[in-house]
């Protein structure tokens, strides 16, 4: 088996393994792998010492294939407080597949305002269980459970609201450790895998974005999601997700869904 999701092959372009793949094709990547890529990407860029990564946006265009792919992010509007980042990955022949967007804010003292309490983290990862995925993936092995783990403290798949920690347990990319906000957009686009409302093997829930809000960075390998679905009458679906680490709420993750009978 593979020891890491991504393998580097040059400056900017990556081969993905087969620990990136997904649960609904079998030669597409998981969303969590592509976007913890383009975080990587994000973090990488010069010109954001002093600021804080607060919001990233994926647009997930078409399936991310178990292939080579070009990986580059700018800045495309500076500034001293406020700075916009874009970020895509593409197929070597230039298709364009997934797009984000990303703010960078700078952090500033309140002037003796309080800020909002922290919210405490549900129980630890050391009081979850390994729950098995409620689906049989369409080839092995995949992100989950291959690459990543997943110990629910609450609920489990297919089953409605849902909390679990999530590890990698692999480097996203050969011979690096992976960033705590790398760990994070790996873990953050479970939300609706964990708290689906409907059965695996009778319908679809892609998501095809990917929004996460960040409150700070955090900080260790587990990052804690609490989701839950919500469907309405005609089919489109959210999921939204509280993410934590071990010392608090971190921030939140939502995904629209495409849902449908397979």
């Amino acid at each position: 088996m593979d020891d890491c999701v991504f393998r580097p092959l040059s400056e900017g372009r990556f081969e993905a393994t087969e620990l990136a793949r997904g649960p609904w094709d079998p030669q597409a990547q998981h969303g969590g792998a592509t976007a913890a890529l383009l975080m990587r990407e994000f973090e990488r860029l010069a010109g954001g010492e002093d600021l804080a990564l607060a919001r990233v946006t994926y647009e997930l265009l078409r399936p991310a294939p178990l292939a080579e792919l070009d990986v580059a992010a700018e800045v495309v509007r500076p500034g001293k407080r406020v700075q916009l980042l874009e970020g895509s990955i593409r197929s070597p022949d230039g298709t364009e597949i997934v797009r984000a967007r990303a703010l960078r804010i700078r952090p500033a003292q309140l002037n003796g305002a309080s800020p909002t309490e922290v919210v405490p983290p549900p129980a630890g990862p050391q009081a979850g269980q390994h729950r098995p995925p409620g689906f049989t993936a369409p080839a092995s092995p995949t992100f989950f459970p291959n690459a990543i783990e997943i110990r629910f403290v609450a609920g489990a798949f297919g089953g409605g609201p849902a909390t679990g920690w999530f590890r990698l347990k692999v480097p996203l990319v050969a011979g690096e450790d992976a960033s705590p906000l790398q760990r994070l957009a790996a873990a953050a686009d479970f939300g609706n895998g964990i708290s689906t409302v409907l059965q695996w093997d009778e319908h679809l829930f892609i998501n095809p974005d990917l929004t996460v809000y960040l409150d700070r960075e955090p900080g260790g390998e587990w990052i804690g999601l609490e989701s839950r679905t919500t469907l309405a009458a005609g089919g489109i679906g959210t999921a939204e997700s509280v993410l934590y680490d071990q010392r608090g709420r971190v921030g939140r993750a939502i995904q629209a869904l495409l849902v449908a009978p397979r």
